[in-house]
């Protein structure tokens, strides 16, 4: 039995305003501490274009800086977009946060970690799983089973033992794959990010705290109003998104009987690129937007 869900606001919108506050910390470090296995506190959000307010950015990123219980500092970026070459999205994403963080002074040169956590609500890879993780390896090319392991004097200054262990480290949620009854911590944040319900017995950390705090008419006017404007946004979007698809994708595989499947599914995806840009660019949505949404560059998309 869920507990008042349907008056509890989406965590990915939550996660852009209510909880940067510090008195709702507890909420998204509830949330980290259950998916990294580690009590963690956030010491701030990092301020950046990543971390606007403003409606067309709304789909970005999310960075903090984060304290671990052996006191080191991490930087965890949590992402909930929704676009093409999204794997590609989660490199880029760790690769700009690294260059705008990492040098910025003393304190971040305190930074023993990266982590990448990938909400995603669509499609993304093959697998039977709704949860994974990734980092990097060093394997011997000549015995594969000889791990390259940090020295001693590394290891005492990253807290790590091998050398994949100073690289940033990947966490992709499959959240709409989830089926299953809630039996772990981990799988009860999972049903509330893919439902927006909060199950009535659920006690995993942050939850009871989210099930308050979250509540629809505990919003102010303004940020009411943007919550739905937002959410009509994310509906539309999805909206266009599956029916340029759709469309593209039949156009393309009925080509492809004639020219070959693959090379008609090819066609059919860069159909539905241009079908969905123009969709939304008749809607004013702005460029940088369409162009993330699509993958396609400026200069197609102005001359649409």
């Amino acid at each position: 039995m869920a507990y008042d869900g349907d008056n509890l606001i989406r965590f990915d919108w939550a996660m852009k305003r209510l909880l940067r506050d510090k008195g709702n910390h507890v909420v998204l470090e509830g949330f980290l501490s259950t998916l990294l296995g580690d009590d963690l506190r956030i010491v701030r959000f990092l301020e950046s274009e990543s971390n606007q307010k403003d409606r067309d950015d709304k789909f970005n990123r999310v960075d903090m800086l984060v304290e671990d219980t052996r006191g080191r500092l991490l930087i965890v970026e949590v992402q909930n977009e929704r676009e093409l070459d999204y794997f590609h999205r989660m490199l880029y994403g760790v690769s700009k946060t690294i260059s705008e963080y990492i040098n910025l002074g003393d304190e971040y040169g305190r930074v023993r970690k990266m982590y990448s956590i990938n909400i995603v609500y669509f499609e993304l890879g093959q697998g039977k799983d709704y949860v994974y993780h990734g980092k990097t390896v060093f394997r011997g090319l000549h015995d594969p089973d000889d791990v390259l392991k940090l020295s001693a004097r590394q290891r005492e200054l990253f807290m790590g033992e091998e050398a994949g262990d100073v690289f940033p480290e990947y966490y992709v949620l499959r959240v709409n794959d989830f089926d299953k009854v809630a039996k772990t911590p981990l799988d009860e944040w999972i049903s509330f990010l893919k439902t927006g319900r909060i199950e009535e017995g659920a006690t995993a950390k942050g939850l009871p705290e989210a099930r308050e705090r979250l509540r629809m008419d505990s919003l102010s006017k303004a940020d009411r109003q943007a919550y739905i404007r937002d959410m009509e946004a994310v509906s539309y979007q999805r909206s266009v998104l599956h029916t340029g698809w759709y469309e593209g994708h039949a156009d393309g595989l009925e080509e492809g009987r004639a020219k070959g499947k693959a090379e008609g599914l090819e066609e059919g995806m860069e159909k539905g690129k241009r079908i969905v840009a123009r969709s939304l660019k008749r809607q004013g949505v702005s460029l940088d937007i369409i162009r993330e949404s699509t993958g396609l560059s400026a200069e197609e998309i102005e001359n649409l």
